[in-house]
């Protein structure tokens, strides 16, 4: 598994390095369709978040930093960590808000400190020909470590396996959002919720601990 997840890790920070290189720092960059749909998706990640005053958030997946600017608008302290595999991303986060106060942007796999929530937006998509089980087997491996590194709860995203049959691309992985509830139910946390109502091919899911 260690040396196929190094693979899978390798593979993911190069292709979002190239989208990056294509596209600059727009939601296309970091492989979505464009700005509303990003900011929709954020909103349903932030549900998860409990918090009148100040709070931390470990960012897994941060790309250029999008969700840091969205946090900023919508709540008054936050300390935010942004971790990408891709160097490309990180340098082009750390160029865009590195002078912002906490703020943390570092090239890695899973985060170096506990933070109050974990959140990751669009990991879980791009397969980039694995099978489904070697993804799913990665995708829980990953969860493992957002758990571990999360105090109070943390929210994740997956293209939903509800898709319309003629609209799913092989590359991208399309979740069963039953199997990851229950996985997430018996494995994290007694408080699991789905969010399948938000009209993408998707769905959120927010563990609350």
């Amino acid at each position: 598994m260690k040396k196929n997840k190094a693979g899978i890790l390798a593979d993911v920070a190069e292709y979002y390095s190239d989208k990056l290189a294509q596209n600059g720092e727009t939601p296309q960059g970091v492989d979505w369709n464009g700005g509303v749909s990003q900011v929709l998706r954020f909103s349903q990640l932030c549900k998860l978040i409990d918090a009148s005053d100040s709070f931390s958030v470990n960012d897994i997946g941060c790309g250029y930093g999008a969700l840091f600017e969205y946090l900023v608008e919508h709540y008054a302290e936050v300390k935010y960590t942004g971790i990408d595999v891709s160097e490309d991303m990180v340098n082009a986060a750390v160029s865009r808000y590195g002078n912002r106060e906490n703020v943390n942007f570092i090239a890695a796999n899973e985060p170096d400190d506990i933070a109050d929530y974990g959140i990751a937006s669009g990991i879980f998509n791009v397969r980039l020909g694995r099978s489904d089980t070697e993804w799913q087997d990665y995708l829980e491996g990953t969860l493992d470590l957002i758990d571990k590194s999360s105090k109070k709860g943390f929210a994740f995203n997956c293209l939903t396996s509800y898709s319309d049959q003629e609209k799913m691309r092989d590359y991208l992985y399309y979740a069963d959002p039953c199997r990851l509830f229950d996985f997430c139910k018996r494995r994290y946390s007694r408080n699991v919720s789905v969010l399948h109502d938000y009209d993408l091919y998707e769905f959120t899911i927010l563990v609350r601990k």
